[in-house]
This record gives C-alpha cells, sequence and structure tokens, in this order.
C-alpha cells in the first residue's frame, strides 16, 4: 500500500499541493480524506502541501493543526491571495519528481489520481490533466457552468489553437523539470493559471496526457463567475499578444518551429477569426437591406450569403492564410463552395423552423435567426481552416525533457 509518511533523507515521488483561501470549514475534511486514500489505496509515495494564501478566517490555524496531526502532510502560508500564486510556489520549493494539485473540495474522484501522475512517473508526458470534456468523463454540474466552461474551452481552441479539451478542472499534475521551465513564463497568479500554464506548455512543445475524470460539481463554490470570465477573457488576449509578439517564452519556441513562422499562424488564425466576426456583421447587414427591399427571406438569405462568402473565401485566401497560385486558388473556392452550401442548408433551415414554430414572427426575429444559423456555420468553416493552419506538419515531435530520478519513492509498496 501507498503510504504519505516521508523521512528527512528521502523525499516523496509526488507532492500534492491544495491551495486554500478561507476554507476553515472544508479543509480538515477533504485533507483527512485525501490522506487516508493516500495511505490505503495509492502505491505511490506521495506528500500533501496545504498552501493558505491570505485566509481571513481560521484556514492557517487549521492548516498547522493538520500538519500537526498526519505525517507526510504540510503547511504553508503565504501572505498574497491568488490560487495559482499559491501552486506556483508551492511547485517551485518541492523537492519531488512530480508535482500536482487538486481544489480543496476533491470534486475530482481520488481514484483518477494515479491515472493521472503515472505517465509523469514512467517520463510519458510531461503535464498531465484531468478532464471533464474528453471521452469517458462522467460530470454531475448544472447546465449553466456545462455551458460556460465547453464556450471557455471551445474559445481557447478558436484563439489560440490548442488541442487539450478542459483548462479548467481543478486536477493536474507536472514534473518538476517542466514546471521549472515553465513556471517562470507564467505571469497569472489567480484562476488564469491554470490556462496560461497550459497554453504555454503546448506551445513549447510539451506532452499533455488527458484523463477523462468523474467529477461533481460543489454547490457551494466560491468562484465568482462574471469577474472570473472577465480575467479569463483579458488572460486570453495578453497571451495571444504575447505569442503573436514573441514576448513571452521566446526560450521555448524553438522546442517546436521557428517563432517567426510561429507566430505567423497564429496572426492568420487571429485574422480568419476577425475576417468571419466581420463577414457575419456584413452578412446580417445585407439581409436586412435585402428584406426590407421586399426581397422573400430565403431569396435575401441566399444572395447575402452569397457576397459575403466570396469576400470571405478572399480574403482568407490572401490575406488570412496567405497563399497564391492557381493550384490554391482552386482549392480556396472549393472550401468556399462547401462553406456557402453549409451556410445556405443551416440558414434556410433555421428559417423553415422559425416559420413553423411562429409563424408570424416579426422581421427582427427572422434577422436574429438567420444571423445566429449564419454564425454558427462561420465557427464551423473557422475550426476547418483553422485545423489546416495548426496542421501544416509544423508540429514536429516534442523533444523530450531528462528522465526523473524517482529512485525508491516511486517504487510501489
Amino acid at each position: 500500500m501507498g503510504t504519505t509518511d516521508q523521512t528527512p533523507l528521502t523525499a516523496p515521488a509526488v507532492d500534492i499541493v491544495i491551495p486554500a483561501h478561507d476554507e476553515e470549514a472544508d479543509l480538515p475534511r477533504s485533507v483527512r480524506r485525501l490522506h487516508a486514500y493516500l495511505r490505503h489505496s495509492f502505491p505511490v509515495s506521495a506528500r500533501i502541501t496545504i498552501v493558505d494564501n491570505a485566509s481571513t478566517d481560521g484556514t492557517w490555524a487549521e492548516a498547522r493543526a493538520l500538519e500537526a496531526e498526519l505525517a507526510g502532510v504540510r503547511a504553508r502560508h503565504l501572505p498574497a491571495k491568488g490560487r495559482g500564486g499559491a501552486i506556483a510556489t508551492a511547485w517551485l520549493d518541492s523537492d519531488t519528481a512530480v508535482l500536482a494539485y487538486m481544489d480543496v473540495d476533491l470534486s475530482t474522484d481520488l481514484d483518477a489520481l494515479l491515472p493521472l501522475v503515472a505517465p509523469l512517473l514512467s517520463g510519458h508526458s510531461d503535464v498531465s490533466i484531468g478532464s471533464r470534456l474528453a471521452p469517458g468523463a462522467r460530470v454531475r454540474r448544472g447546465p449553466k457552468r456545462e455551458i460556460i466552461s465547453r464556450c471557455y474551452n471551445l474559445l481557447l481552441k478558436l484563439v489560440l489553437g490548442v488541442r487539450f479539451r478542459d483548462a479548467q478542472c481543478g486536477f493536474k499534475a507536472i514534473r518538476a523539470d517542466a514546471a521549472h521551465l515553465l513556471l517562470p513564463y507564467v505571469e497569472d497568479r489567480r484562476w488564469f493559471f491554470d490556462t496560461e500554464l497550459l497554453v504555454l506548455a503546448e506551445w513549447a512543445g510539451f506532452r499533455i496526457h488527458e484523463v477523462p475524470v468523474d467529477w461533481t460539481d460543489d454547490p457551494d463554490s466560491r468562484v465568482q463567475i462574471v469577474s472570473t470570465a472577465f480575467e479569463d477573457l483579458m488572460g486570453i488576449a495578453r497571451v495571444w499578444w504575447s505569442l503573436v509578439s514573441g514576448r513571452a517564452v521566446a526560450g521555448l519556441h524553438g522546442r517546436l518551429v521557428p517563432a517567426p513562422e510561429r507566430r505567423g499562424l497564429l496572426r492568420r488564425a487571429a485574422g480568419l477569426g476577425l475576417a468571419g466576426l466581420l463577414s457575419t456583421v456584413a452578412y446580417a447587414l445585407l439581409c436586412l437591406a435585402l428584406l426590407r427591399a421586399g426581397l422573400p427571406a430565403p431569396a435575401a438569405n441566399t444572395a447575402a450569403l452569397l457576397v459575403t462568402a466570396v469576400a470571405r473565401t478572399a480574403a482568407g485566401r490572401s490575406v488570412t492564410l496567405g497563399v497564391g497560385g492557381r493550384g490554391s486558388r482552386a482549392a480556396g473556392h472549393a472550401g468556399g463552395v462547401l462553406a456557402f452550401g453549409l451556410a445556405v442548408l443551416t440558414t434556410n433551415l433555421a428559417l423553415a423552423v422559425l416559420r413553423v414554430a411562429d409563424p408570424g414572427a416579426p422581421l427582427a426575429v427572422e434577422l436574429a435567426a438567420l444571423t445566429i444559423a449564419g454564425a454558427a456555420a462561420s465557427v464551423t468553416r473557422f475550426q476547418q481552416v483553422r485545423d489546416v493552419i495548426f496542421n501544416r506538419r509544423l508540429r514536429p515531435g516534442p523533444r523530450p525533457l531528462a528522465e526523473p530520478t524517482i529512485g525508491s519513492s516511486s517504487s510501489t509498496g
């Protein structure tokens, strides 16, 4: 069986960090539950590190009491608030080969812990993340959080071209050597910390392993959805600019392709998204003008789509993608025809459904339905072309890191 016991001469294989801010009520129960699991069900030596970050209640006193009570538990106090800062500080000061963290509510089933750290202990992967959106995951949470999570992760894929599915699950691990290379470049020390770490890790060529998890939403979560969402959006914009400008991780870009080429791809992907947004707005305005001129809705819709599709294909080919030549022109027009057909089908179907559901729908409602359907088609087209941009054999295999030195601390018992 595993144990959290440790001696001054031997570090455990895994350090599990629990950031805590004003968690006086939940901390003792969660730490005792995790400690019992590690002792009786986890076949790898591990330590629990509680990091109190600027709590105003009795969290620090509880952390100290747990440290005194339970072998293999230590407590740290930081004067600054911030989950990301707590995790980064504890990881950089740790002496273990593998670093992990989990939220204090333990929403993720602990049986996922071994699948999380095993690829890191073996040297197969550099970063490992729990995923609520991967095939095989079982998640219990309300529709509001489900929609927000899926939209956020879709935004990351569209804007930053990442491949991992779930950036926000509070259940992650990283090899210590990878952490020491990446953490100096991670600027955010609050809720965006996870996302920024993963984006930089993927762009730098680190191997990211995803583990589908069983996850139950905490109804007493302290996360402020609106303010956190705003911080995340600002963080995405900042990271995008850092990658495009070359200001961030300049020393790590070389693990994949030359930085200028990589930044060019990101500019083109962002340009493609902007072109899609502008074409959607132009489509709505043109469609409105044709509808007001008395043209039947299906005809106005098709005409507006045709004009904007031609313009978008030309812009995407010559400006966004930066391609030229007769062959690329034919491929671009073929893609444009397919996108146009999809948009016509989607929008006219939406119009037909609306007319069946509400035969007397006003012009504004018809236009809104058409615009939403057109935007959905544009997003689909964006994803297809973005995948072409980021998958043109420009990602050679990642450069492996040095194998971790684990020794007897990683042996099963």
